[in-house]
């Protein structure tokens, strides 16, 4: 392949090193990933087409000429990795299957809790869980007994719940215990997921690869109840133009049974079980997008916090005196730090320095903004708990923002600690590390907070 005699002036910032290393492949790779880290990679790549120009005999400078052609990366990946096969074999009918119960568990006539709350409530994470779990295993051939006990686990937390629901205090009390439970039990539906991937002992690399596939089957899930909400009306809607009502189990099988289908069609159009998370494939289609989107949405989220610190002043005691104030705040504090987390790159090879660094700054920024909104949600909860009592409600709320607060305080800390070198690293470390906070309090609510109210 012919080369130019054009050589731009900038290669002469890395010549001497690139020339001093024409028999040395390691100190030649070294100056490649410092050239990368300090975006000079146009010096590095022009210095050494200027040593290849007058050593064309060089095997050292020619492999080096041939792997820095553009798109030789690309074609090299396209080569050597494999392809995603979906194992839709056993998806499709898991899904169908999951489906049909909850189809039969959507009764709210028989099958209901107190007055008037369904089972289903209870029971669809347990249920979608067990599906989820048979599928990781059908597919990837390891961890039976593992997924199995993890499986019966939530099952068994599920049922503890619904048998100790009528031994509690009829009214409030017992209705408030049955929506924490509701809302808690899918989080320990995905620790147990979680577990049932990684082990018991799993490195950071894996741990967090989890929680950005989390995200990203999540984000696929949405789109697909998306395209199920705009089936079913419109099923619905052909059948009322010709004067058809459809009967209450018909309904119930488009809603219950439709929902029902997508945990597992999800999780298998998102993740291969064959490979272990931190291998799964982040650079192309949903996990390109994902990150992007996250990371467009950071600047914006800055900007909203910035100006919502100016404005708190204006309404101070508006969390004091209302509740669902202090709901949205902790919907905030919790999608906020998945924002953080899916704005995390999970490799920083494919970021340019100038991005990294106002990557960091972005997320940085945030987490203090998002520190100082927290813990003044958090005064006015400890405030309206000394003023009307400890309850269940109070607990979880004061609980969840504790953590929180103290997982921002750490990640805040480590980013100043470990400095520029470390940044994503470190973020990486502080979620995967506030997993086993999640899961302690998770655990604590579901089975020893309904036995101490």
């Amino acid at each position: 392949m012919a080369a130019t005699g054009w050589v731009p002036e900038v290669a002469l910032t890395l010549d001497p090193e690139v020339r001093a290393a024409a028999s040395d492949p390691r100190e030649l790779e070294r100056l490649y990933r410092a050239a990368l880290r300090d975006g000079r990679a146009d010096a590095f790549q022009s210095a050494l087409l200027a040593c290849y120009e007058e050593s064309p005999d060089s095997a050292l400078y020619a492999a080096w000429f041939y792997r820095l052609q553009p798109g030789a990366d690309d074609a090299i990946i396209a080569e050597v990795k494999p392809r995603r096969g979906v194992n839709w074999v056993t998806a499709v009918p898991l899904s169908v299957l999951t489906g049909l119960i909850f189809w039969a568990l959507s009764d709210v006539e028989r099958l209901v809790v107190l007055q008037g709350i369904p089972q289903l409530l209870l029971w669809w994470s347990p249920i979608a869980t067990m599906s989820a779990l048979i599928f990781l295993v059908l597919t990837s051939r390891r961890a039976v007994g593992r997924a199995l006990a993890l499986g019966l686990g939530v099952m068994a937390v599920a049922a503890y719940v619904v048998l100790l629901t009528p031994t509690l205090d009829p009214g409030w009390k017992a209705e408030q215990t049955i929506v924490l439970a509701a809302i808690h039990l899918p989080l320990l539906c995905w620790f147990a997921l979680g577990i049932s991937i990684l082990g018991l002992r799993s490195g950071t690399d894996d741990r967090f690869a989890f929680l950005v596939k989390s995200i990203e089957v999540l984000i696929a899930a949405g789109l697909y109840l998306a395209a199920g909400i705009a089936f079913g009306a419109i099923t619905v809607g052909m059948f009322a133009a010709l004067g058809i009502e459809l009967p209450e189990i018909w309904l119930r099988l488009i809603a219950a049974g439709g929902f029902g289908l997508l945990p597992v069609l999800a999780l298998a159009t998102v993740y291969d079980p064959r490979m272990p998370p931190a291998e799964q494939d982040f650079d192309q289609g949903l996990s390109r997008f994902v990150a992007t989107m996250m990371r467009l949405l950071l600047p914006l989220t800055l900007g909203v916090l910035v100006i919502y610190v100016f404005v708190i002043p204006l309404n101070f005691l508006a969390p004091y005196e209302n509740r669902d104030v202090l709901i949205v705040y902790n919907l905030m504090l919790f999608a906020i730090l998945g924002l953080l987390l899916g704005a995390t790159p999970l490799r920083r090879e494919g970021l340019a320095p100038v991005l990294q660094t106002w990557l960091r700054r972005a997320i940085l920024a945030v987490a203090i903004l998002v520190e100082l909104v927290s813990l003044y949600a958090l005064s006015a909860t400890v405030f309206r708990t000394v003023q009307g009592g400890l309850t269940i409600n109070r607990l979880t709320i004061i609980g969840w923002n504790s953590i929180n607060i103290g997982i921002l305080v750490w990640l805040i800390f480590r980013q100043f600690r470990d400095g520029r070198e470390r940044w994503a690293t470190s973020l990486q470390s502080v979620f995967s590390l506030a997993t086993n906070a999640y899961l302690v309090w998770v655990v604590f609510l579901l089975i020893v907070a309904p036995l101490v109210f």
